[in-house]
């Protein structure tokens, strides 16, 4: 979503201590504190500080030291007095959860965990019969709301990073499992009387968030599907979204404006995207819409959890005040049992940093990606980057017209200059070899081999420009040429992503496999998903460990131990450790034969991965090559259209030229007439001799003249006696 809106969370009420023969300055700074982190700092190290005191005075029930300790009961205001320091221990850490449920439910969004983590540790190391507000019931309804509210916390600041879409729709129907197991607490009737009229504030609340946030999930699983091109699925889930956020409307009334704000919001935002995802299914992809019972359930990601209390941490409870009342030899006994934990744990690691780097290399050496090993479903789909082009070519559906009209009209401004240039040309060369032929026949200016005579100064002009535009129109040929194959290259992927989306994916490559290739297929896929579970099964067992050396503190009893029985006492301490180790050693030594059989399955898988290698890469061309041809189409319209801008210039240029050359000509053929009407006249007059009638045909020309009778036709009205002496021998 664009923003995230935020629901109001659950607090508790601090309880209120009464009678503690205690020091009262301590007492008042433990009970009094102020309602924020450095009030729950406070609880902690009052916290530590009992600690230390009953691990060394015999404070508990019916112990020689034993007072009356008196706290408020939340509930019904009561006050329970127990002669048991661990009930003071109790109520404080009661308080400490109380004051960080406070702390979360303000702006900042935190401490969630750590109010789930107090409530945790009172639930698993106290008695529940100290008052109605601790009992077993009520500390795991605490527990689940807490973890609830962190959860959502957590889910806030994923759709503010924007996370994976599935990431966040698990992350939120964890946020659903620990709401509805809370709202199962407050359902059940004995929590119901405990808590008393808070609890139908609660539930109403409660239920709510239970659809809201089952909503969310199942937005954000609209979104994957839509990422995945899911787009019946994208339409049920939307639509999944939208009825449960009108169920959690209905929860809403009587809850406060803000909670109304978010709802209305967050309506705008899946009614937006159900109707968007509708219309698209039913005009443009077609797909079925599944029932939503035949998807797979949206398993909760549990990222958030009770932080543990560790009351012995000295950054937490400060010094131990109470420290010179632990014997010399206990503190060295303590400080030699950490070794052998370390001794221990350094053990371990050696062994599986040794497996762990055998495993790594290996993994390298094999280039297997568990995700990406088997990527058959990216064939079933047309993807994004298509499907895009398509939808914008699906609005444009004289696309591939336009760009044939566009070519075909160019062509045809090529084929008129070309046309008009050539006139021009042909007009040049008859002038040419009219002005020779004249020459020759006048016998005036020798005429060398193959060499033309000088053309008038109108028609050089005209040659010359010619000659110009004949070079431009040659470069531009080239050009013209080369659009013409760029269009025939890209036409055809043009009118396939114009069609229908069923003709683009048969046009798609995709693997062919056999039965037995997918037979190989599946069982590397399983060896990998033993690989992977090996790998988080060995990392889950580190950290137990971990945290089983961590939490391990046995000082109470080396105060009380004698000396010469701590050895005994670590090898007894020590066995708790041996099931973990156990569990290690199976593991570690699982790899060898995990790695022979993965070894074998990829053996198998080398056929098979080539092939669809080879289909990926066709896939990727094909796509590459079709998107190309989409982002080409603009580029050929604009230089198609500068090409029949160039082209029509040329063509009025060429136009008024072969006007210019056709009137030079007339010129120079008038001209010509001219000068032979010249030549005749200055020829003296003819001999006296016997007339002989002249035959009126044309004039018979010899063999070689290199002279056609068109070339005379002017003379032929001529009589022999007019005729020149030089001509009369023709």
């Amino acid at each position: 979503m664009e923003a995230v809106p935020r629901m109001p969370m659950i607090w508790l009420d601090l309880k209120e201590a009464g009678e503690f023969a205690f020091n009262a300055a301590v007492k008042k700074s433990a009970v009094s504190v102020p309602r924020d982190f450095e009030g729950c700092s406070t609880l902690r190290k009052y916290f530590g500080q009992l600690h230390y005191l009953q691990s060394r005075i015999p404070m508990g029930t019916e112990q020689e030291a034993a007072v009356p300790i008196t706290w408020t009961e939340i509930f019904s205001g009561k006050t329970v007095t127990h002669e048991d320091i661990k009930y003071e221990q109790a109520c404080i850490l009661y308080n400490l959860g109380a004051l960080h449920s406070m702390l979360g439910a303000m702006d900042k969004r935190v401490s969630e965990e750590c109010a789930a983590g107090a409530f945790t540790y009172l639930r698993d190391h106290f008695p529940h019969s100290y008052s109605v507000d601790m009992s077993h019931q009520i500390l795991n309804l605490n527990i689940n709301l807490m973890l609830g509210q962190a959860q959502e916390c957590l889910l806030e600041k994923s759709m503010l990073d924007n996370r994976k879409s599935f990431l966040v729709a698990r992350i939120s129907a964890q946020v659903v499992d620990y709401y509805k197991e809370a709202c199962r607490a407050l359902e059940n009737s004995e929590t119901a009387s405990l808590l008393g009229k808070i609890q139908k504030d609660w539930k109403k609340l409660v239920q709510m968030k239970i659809y809201y946030f089952a909503a969310v999930a199942h937005l954000h699983m609209g979104k994957q599907a839509e990422e995945q091109q899911k787009f019946g699925e994208r339409v049920i889930y939307f639509q999944s979204a939208l009825d449960k956020l009108n169920e959690a409307i209905k929860l809403a009334k009587g809850q406060p404006e803000t909670v109304q704000e978010a709802l209305r919001f967050t309506m705008d935002v899946i009614g937006g995207k159900y109707n968007s995802a509708k219309k698209d299914n039913d005009f443009i992809y077609h797909e079925a819409v599944p029932a939503l019972d035949t998807l797979q359930s949206v398993k909760g990601a549990p990222l958030v959890k009770a932080l543990p209390v560790n009351p012995t941490d000295p950054a937490v409870t400060g010094p131990d005040i109470f420290a010179k009342l632990v014997p010399m030899a206990a503190h060295e006994a303590s400080s030699l049992y950490s070794e052998e934990k370390a001794k221990l744990l350094r053990d371990v690691m050696a062994k599986i940093e040794a497996k762990n780097e055998v495993l790594d290399q290996f993994m390298d050496s094999m280039q297997l990606d568990p995700e990406t090993v088997d990527n058959l479903d990216m064939y079933n789909h047309i993807p994004p980057v298509l499907m895009e082009k398509c939808a914008a070519l699906s609005v444009r559906p004289d696309t591939v017209k336009n760009l044939v009209q566009s070519m075909q009209v160019l062509s045809g401004v090529f084929t008129d200059v070309e046309a008009s240039l050539k006139e021009i040309r042909d007009l040049l060369e008859e002038d040419e070899a009219q002005e020779r032929k004249l020459q020759e026949l006048l016998g005036k200016v020798p005429v060398a081999q193959g060499s033309p005579p000088l053309p008038s100064s109108g028609l050089a002009e005209v040659s010359k420009e010619c000659s110009k535009y004949m070079e431009v129109h040659e470069k531009a040929s080239f050009t013209n040429t080369e659009l013409h194959k760029a269009m025939n290259l890209h036409i055809g992927n043009l009118r396939l992503l114009s069609g229908p989306l069923e003709q683009v994916r048969a046009a798609l490559p995709s693997p062919s496999l056999t039965e037995d290739d997918k037979q190989v297929l599946q069982n590397l896929k399983r060896i990998l998903a033993k690989v992977q579970e090996m790998r988080d099964q060995r990392m889950s067992l580190e950290q137990q460990l971990r945290e089983m050396i961590q939490k391990d503190d046995i000082t109470t009893s080396l105060v009380t131990t004698d000396r010469s029985e701590m050895k005994k006492l670590f090898e007894e301490q020590l066995k708790k450790y041996d099931q973990i180790k156990v569990y290690l050693e199976q593991n570690l030594a699982a790899q060898e034969n995990v790695l022979k059989a993965l070894t074998d399955a990829n053996v198998k898988y080398a056929a098979v991965r080539k092939a669809l290698a080879e289909v990926e890469h066709k896939w990727n061309t094909t796509i590459q090559t079709l998107v190309a041809s989409y982002e080409a189409y603009e580029d050929l319209m604009k230089k198609s259209q500068e090409g029949k801008d160039f082209y029509t210039d040329l063509e009025g240029k060429a136009a008024k030229l072969l006007e210019k050359a056709r009137a030079a000509c007339q010129a120079a053929e008038a001209n010509r007439q001219q000068i032979l009407e010249r030549e005749m006249k200055k020829q003296p007059p003819p001999r006296p001799t016997a007339p002989k009638p002249l035959q009126k045909k044309p004039l018979e020309l010899e063999a070689g003249s290199g002279l056609e009778a068109g070339d005379l036709a002017p003379l032929s009205s001529l009589v022999l006696p007019d005729l020149p002496e030089e001509l009369r021998s023709l």
